[in-house]
């Protein structure tokens, strides 16, 4: 049985400021710390649970965050940017299921710490299928393309929520921060929250083993993307993108065939809208 566990930073372990996640600040040293322990939380739960085989994404920013000499010696590290499936680099290669630690609300959110979808400074809100989405969907849907559904997730109480929202009761969660705004939250320590994240893995794959997990998300073809910038301008740049729609003010509209079709042009469309 083959786990792939995708890491981002921002639903990380005491994570609750822009400056912990990012790779230009002092503080940033300490957190891809509790990011490579989140992680390593998960894989040895997933083994712990009946995993043969786990392969780690690293999916935050430049994906090359987790320490990989204090990396669990069981999993694979798929590092470095940019690579065909970004965030879930590895899904195509035949896993089971995929778990998702460290991850955050979608833009808007409540009660989310630093909650965004893909870019902060980008992107307004996505929808796919005329379903408001964040990253827990891009991807989900990405996994569910190949047949692999998400069985777990790490974050806040809000990303948690959306999770169950999306996917359904029976994806395992830990909640390892309540959040009580952008940039503050009751956090756990990294020994409590590590034994919640392990215990959910472990839940999870023994789950799965069991014909318990939660149904793949797929999309039904043809999907559309629709995608609203943060400005007029950005909507100009990424309606340069072949096959791309543009409609009112700052939003763009993509019709393709299939979901990784979908998120490699939404990717491409805000590569284009960056200033």
């Amino acid at each position: 049985m083959r786990i792939l566990i995708a890491a981002d930073m921002e639903g990380i372990s005491g994570v609750v400021h822009w400056d912990h996640v990012d790779s230009q600040h002092k503080e940033y040293a300490r957190f891809r710390k509790l990011m490579t322990g989140d992680v390593n939380a998960a894989i040895e739960g997933a083994y712990e649970g009946g995993a043969e085989e786990v392969i780690v994404a690293d999916g935050h920013g430049n994906a090359r965050n987790i320490l990989v000499e204090e990396l669990d010696p069981r999993a694979r590290l798929n590092s470095g940017s940019p690579s065909p499936f970004a965030m879930v680099q590895g899904v195509d290669t035949g896993i089971d299921a995929a778990i998702f630690v460290g991850y955050h609300a979608r833009v808007g959110s409540t009660n989310a710490i630093l909650d965004h979808t893909w870019s902060s400074t980008c992107v307004a809100n996505v929808w796919l299928n005329g379903e408001l989405v964040g990253e827990i969907g891009w991807n989900s849907s990405v996994c569910g393309h190949f047949g692999s559904p998400v069985i777990m997730i790490s974050g806040d109480q809000t990303a948690c929520a959306e999770a169950k929202a999306l996917i359904g009761d029976a994806i395992q969660t830990a909640v390892v921060k309540q959040a009580r705004g952008r940039m503050a939250a009751e956090c756990l320590p990294p020994e409590l929250s590590g034994q919640k994240i392990r215990e959910a893995a472990a839940r999870a794959v023994r789950g799965l083993r069991a014909g318990q997990a939660p149904q793949p998300l797929r999309l039904e073809a043809p999907i559309q993307v629709t995608l609203e910038l943060v400005t007029s301008d950005m909507a100009d740049r990424a309606a340069l993108l072949p096959g791309a729609k543009r409609l009112e003010g700052k939003r763009i509209e993509i019709t393709v065939d299939d979901a990784t079709t979908a998120y490699r042009a939404f990717r491409s469309a805000v590569a284009l809208a960056r200033p």
